[in-house]
């Protein structure tokens, strides 16, 4: 018997592809669910169905409560995968699911809510005596309490807000002459972005490293770590590069750092997947940083180091199965790197890119996976995250699966609009990173090595190509005298272009 009816992935891009490829081994019939923007993408064709939810807009199509929930009544789905993104960490939609009698793929609302609010989070992690950073996470937020309290904690010094993600509302201050403006200018953008202006300052945690540990919980309460993932290669909170293991931990580091997030999961009453992050300092101490209550973009690299299928085991856990293994039964082999290729320009300090894919050509090979939702003809939308896919690279060791990911981003083409290609290639070539010397700040301090120099305007490229087109023969010109020109671009005529 199939673990549910049928399961409506609440998503879109490479991640609904990925849960629909685990739910049809499975033997679980899938829906997808489509805006206007996405009418005709590839996760829409993945599945077994496809229900239209509205405009491009993701409010009124993929945040949309009322458009989901009609869509798993209409077609009879008793299950609700979220993805990552949009939904996957509100409380209330997993509320709401289960008011409706679908089952959340995920855990339930209270550990949504307790878990996505730092201040509180930082007081459960502290008492399940699991480390965080020095800071002042009070319910006292008047500006003189918070100024006094940054003065204790002293600098630099990060303000962040209790709620929300993505870097917004975050300021570093060096200083307590700028704490004021700063905190003043937090608060503002935390009130927009998140409805709530609550701050909690945190000590500022210079050249870390960003490790996080995979955990899975059972409804019996049995929780077990899948070993950690290094997410240090970021740009501005973004992560670029992943991988696992850390090549950071020691035995015993690794060992004491797993632990902590076991006991993080706990003290949650954590149900599914997650994963629990810390910031490592260069001196080996570590910090609780957040918990993703969700399956996370890198998953991946967890799975090929385990060979585990990390939404079987969640859509599993969701049907009310005990986890079938011991913490002693999971192992860790080899190593797995995962480069993200996103819609954004890097020689135009990382904006978003949208518009059509003209080619699409993906690396293939041993020891590759890559995850994508995107194909020859696909429209990237500026209404949504600008990833297009995810390109995993195994080995036996940290070396192999280097060069294995370098030369499958050689071999990774997408035209039509800008990404951060030429970013990728040259961050898994820099000496640096193949030394293993990472931190949070990596792609800054090495902005200029690896931002690529600007390509030629797309008008030459075109101009090159049509030079060239008809240069062999091939073009609207070659069958006149212009064919034995030997200046190709003297031949163009009509295909000239302005």
């Amino acid at each position: 018997m199939p673990l549910f009816r049928k399961l409506l992935i609440a998503n879109r891009g490479e991640i609904a592809v990925r849960v629909a490829r685990t739910a049809r081994a499975l033997g679980i019939p899938t829906v997808a669910v489509y805006s206007e923007a996405d009418r005709g993408a590839v996760h829409a064709r993945a599945c077994d169905e496809a229900v239209g939810i509205g405009p491009a807009e993701a409010r009124l199509s993929y945040l949309s409560f009322e458009r989901l929930l009609s869509a798993a009544k209409q077609t009879g789905a008793d299950a609700i995968h979220p993805g990552y993104g949009f939904l996957s960490q509100n409380g209330d939609f997993a509320d709401a699911c289960r008011d409706a009698g679908l089952v959340f793929v995920g855990p339930p609302g209270d550990v949504h809510r307790t878990m996505g609010d730092k201040k509180g989070a930082r007081r459960l992690m502290a008492a399940a005596g699991v480390p965080v950073v020095p800071g002042y996470d009070g319910d006292d937020q008047q500006d003189a309490t918070l100024a006094a309290a940054a003065a204790s904690v002293g600098f630099p010094l990060i303000i962040k807000p209790s709620r929300g993600g993505g870097g917004k509302g975050m300021r570093v201050v060096h200083r307590i002459d700028d704490f004021a403006a700063a905190l003043a200018s937090c608060r503002r953008e935390a009130k927009g972005a998140f409805g709530d202006d609550t701050m909690v300052l945190e000590r500022f945690v210079q050249r870390p490293r960003h490790i996080e540990v995979q955990v899975l919980a059972d409804g019996t309460g049995a929780t077990l770590h899948l070993f950690e993932r290094e997410c240090s290669v970021q740009r501005r909170h973004q992560k670029v590069l992943e991988e696992t293991p850390s090549p950071a931990l020691t035995s015993v580091l690794r060992a004491e750092l797993c632990a902590a997030g076991v006991a993080a999961a706990r003290a949650a009453g954590y149900v599914n997947a997650g994963t629990v992050e810390f910031l490592l300092d260069p001196s080996g101490h570590f910090y609780f940083l957040e918990m993703n209550t969700r399956l996370q973009v890198e998953h991946p690299v967890t799975e090929l180091v385990t060979g585990l299928d990390l939404v079987r085991l969640q859509l599993e856990i969701a049907a009310g199965r005990p986890l079938s293994m011991g913490q002693a039964e999971i192992r860790s082999q080899g190593h797995a790197l995962e480069a993200r290729l996103y819609a954004e320009d890097p020689s135009n300090d990382d904006l978003p890119s949208a518009g059509p894919v003209l080619v699409c050509a993906m690396p293939e090979g041993p020891g590759l996976r890559v995850d994508t939702g995107i194909a020859r003809g696909s429209e990237v939308s500026v209404h949504y995250d600008p990833m297009l896919a995810k390109i995993v690279a195994f080995g036996r060791e940290r070396a192999e699966s280097i060069e294995r990911l370098s030369d499958a981003l050689a071999r990774t083409a997408v035209l039509g609009l800008a990404t951060n290609l030429g970013r990728l290639r040259t961050l898994v070539d820099h000496p640096e990173f193949r030394a293993g010397h990472l931190h949070t700040g990596f792609i800054e301090e090495h902005l200029g090595e690896v931002s690529p120099h600007p390509c030629a305007p797309p008008e030459a490229v075109a101009a090159a190509l049509a030079a060239l087109h008809v240069s062999r023969g091939r073009g609207p010109a070659a069958a006149g005298p212009a064919a034995s020109v030997p200046d190709p671009f003297a031949a163009l005529g009509a295909w000239r272009l302005s």
